[in-house]
């Protein structure tokens, strides 16, 4: 056995690890979290197998703020893209599934501030969940998509560049805008998109 045997490759492979595994995060084998990252609480983290996460990802699962406590999970799926500059933040749950796509700069959240006015400043106001976000299976979300609380997606979806998800919709949907509607159906019988009436 020579040298690049015994040390270098053993060194490689370690030097890999630290790099896109980070400490704490429940990774699934061949999965990478790229630096530079900013994970809170990694161990609310899990990140399935064959599945990268680019550079510049912001991946926040709160567990407490402003003397509030919550118990939050973001589960990843397996054979996930997820592009530059993604940002997750949760205080409950946001579950992406297996095979999905996400371009660059895509938020997702679970939460919203409390914007009471009569209960002082919004910074001092306890967050509070508005329903966790499920994406379904192969979903795709174009370039700087939003999607907020409470919202689910069947398998399948498309969302278009740019687009803030309010509300949730079914497995073959095609959806684009601010806020996001129907534009087209998946039809199964046809095996083709089919473009709604508006």
């Amino acid at each position: 056995m020579n040298f690049a045997q015994t040390i270098l490759k053993p060194l490689r492979r370690l030097g890999k690890r630290i790099l896109y595994c980070p400490r704490g995060v429940h990774m699934g084998s061949n999965a990478s979290v790229q630096l530079p990252r900013w994970i809170e609480s990694p161990d609310c983290l899990q990140v399935g197998a064959n599945t990268v996460i680019l550079p510049g990802a912001r991946i926040s699962a709160i567990r407490r703020y402003c003397n509030f406590v919550y118990e939050p999970k973001i589960r990843i799926g397996d054979g996930v893209y997820i592009g530059r500059h993604a940002y997750f933040v949760a205080i409950d749950s946001i579950e992406i599934d297996d095979g999905c796509v996400l371009s660059e700069y895509v938020y997702i959240t679970d939460l919203a501030h409390g914007l009471h006015p009569d209960k002082g400043p919004i910074m001092e106001q306890p967050l509070e969940s508005k329903g966790p976000v499920q994406i379904g299976k192969s979903c795709f979300l174009g370039f700087r998509v939003s999607v907020m609380p409470g919202v689910s997606l069947g398998e399948h979806c498309i969302v278009g560049a740019n687009s803030v998800v309010t509300k949730s919709f079914p497995a073959g949907s095609m959806i684009a805008g601010c806020p996001a509607v129907l534009i087209k159906k998946f039809d199964r019988a046809s095996g083709q998109w089919i473009s709604v009436a508006t």
